[in-house]
């Protein structure tokens, strides 16, 4: 990442309490970035910690929010890769310089391999204008490869240890990265949420919304979510850098608490601020629409439960 796990997560949190789409897309780059650092040659890391935007290219219309099984190919031809596949969601899809892909392997045994793909390449085809409920800022769509050739050198890692650079190098990074974003956005809805009930008043009563005790209850419940997930954070940024042993766990539990709580923290917050919150302006329904996506982002919040489940009860996760 160019940087520690707990280090990279403040700055992630830090952005998304301002800008979601655009924590997002930073997210992505520093989980690219794990990878490249650790596989690719020196030139391309240099060119990624300093200037080449980067992201993943995993999850794929065929095999949907698995995004450890590409149905997509990879064959050899002569000293070049031959890629075909469609991809179902790519972030920053027109932006980045390069994107970390997905395939079948080559010829080895194994779910997958993973390889370094120009965005420049010919072949390959960004779909349509992005047009969903939330994260609608960081340029997310489809991208087909279709007969894109790439230099063999372009493998990272070794042919079939796709699945291995995914749960090694990427889950833990991206997991980890798309909980604090989570927390960000929290954190500016909380921030906002705050600002709206200390500043609107009951004219006919003179008094400020915040002298009501309900409002106060539910402030106080969001601000309890929001602390709660970023110290689950925090700890699974600690757990990371000391290599604990609850370390995977961990990883799979921050998703999945940080989403379902962003989801329950943005609610809060537009409940308690009526119809404002319906304005564009307050940036409250913005912040509930992008809390959506980390639920529905795989791993989704339900594949996390299973993982999660099989971990606690002693059965094989993956």
């Amino acid at each position: 990442m160019g940087h520690a796990p707990d280090v990279a997560a403040e700055v992630i949190t830090r952005i998304a309490a301002e800008c979601g789409s655009t924590a997002m897309v930073l997210a992505m780059h520093y989980s690219a970035a794990a990878v490249i650092e650790k596989f690719a040659p020196e030139d391309v890391r240099k060119k990624t910690a300093t200037s080449d935007l980067t992201t993943l290219a995993f999850s794929e219309m065929g095999s949907r929010s698995h995004f450890w099984a590409p149905v997509g190919t990879a064959k050899q031809s002569g000293g070049n890769v031959i890629l075909d596949g469609h991809k179902s969601w790519v972030t920053s899809a027109n932006q980045a310089i390069n994107y970390i892909w997905s395939a079948k392997p080559i010829s080895a045994e194994g779910a997958s391999s993973i390889f370094l793909v120009p965005r420049s390449t010919a072949g390959l085809k960004p779909g349509p204008e992005f047009d969903g409920l939330g994260l609608r800022g960081n340029d997310s769509t489809s991208v087909k490869a279709d007969g894109v050739t790439i230099p063999s050198g372009n493998l990272l890692g070794n042919d079939g240890g796709g699945l291995g650079i995914m749960l090694e190098t990427v889950l833990p990074v991206f997991n980890l990265l798309n909980s604090a974003c989570s927390a960000g956005i929290m954190e500016g809805a909380l921030a906002a949420t705050i600002a709206h009930v200390t500043r609107i008043k009951h004219e006919h009563l003179g008094t400020a919304l915040s002298e009501l005790q309900t409002i106060r209850s539910f402030i106080a419940q969001m601000k309890i979510e929001t602390d709660k997930t970023k110290l689950l954070v925090n700890d699974t940024a600690a757990a990371m850098i000391a290599g604990r042993p609850d370390t995977m766990l961990r990883v799979l539990q921050c998703k999945a608490a940080a989403g379902e709580s962003a989801v329950k923290v943005t609610e809060t917050a537009m409940r308690i601020c009526g119809g404002a919150a319906f304005r564009k302006e307050s940036g409250i329904e913005r912040r509930f629409r992008d809390a959506h996506a980390a639920i529905v982002m795989a791993p989704t919040s339900d594949q996390l439960y299973d993982f999660i489940g099989k971990a606690v009860c002693g059965l094989p996760v993956f």
